[in-house]
């Protein structure tokens, strides 16, 4: 079904495509000549770098972002060849890491430290370790590896 809408001077003449009963929730207009969003480095980056995060799903983060899949699995491979680089402020933020509970470890040696591993770096701390220690551990051996 065709309706007929108003065009910017208040004339009639602008046709929608749609269907009765079935209303738009949300209607986006993106200026321009090519209608298209232009986004930057950084925020293409940044994109790809929270599909990236565990647990994160691809198609979740393209749609809040407005974007397709398949541009964000673009965007995360350009992150892997280098040709995009996570702004400092987003690589400062604290990431969590996947905790690995071996079965065969003794019970002692779990409760007398921890162990982190990023990479091929093996971080072992104390059961006194406090979290800022962690983290500037954790973040020290990233910037080793890159």
């Amino acid at each position: 079904m065709e309706v007929l809408g108003l065009d910017r001077d208040g004339k009639e003449g602008v046709h929608l495509g749609g269907s009765t009963g079935v209303g738009v929730s949300r209607l986006e207009v993106i200026e321009g000549p090519t209608g298209r969003r232009r986004r930057t480095k950084a925020v293409r980056a940044r994109i790809a770098a929270e599909s990236l995060v565990p647990g994160a799903k691809v198609a979740d983060v393209a749609r809040r972002y407005g974007t397709t899949r398949w541009q964000v699995y673009d965007w995360r491979r350009k992150l892997r060849m280098g040709e995009l680089v996570v702004p400092a402020s987003v690589a400062a933020l604290p990431m969590f890491a996947e905790l690995v509970v071996a079965a065969e470890a003794p019970l002692a040696a779990a409760t007398s430290g921890v162990e982190i591993v990023v990479g091929d770096v093996v971080i072992r701390a104390g059961a006194a370790a406090d979290e800022g220690q962690l983290t500037r551990a954790i973040r020290a051996a990233r910037s080793a590896m890159s």
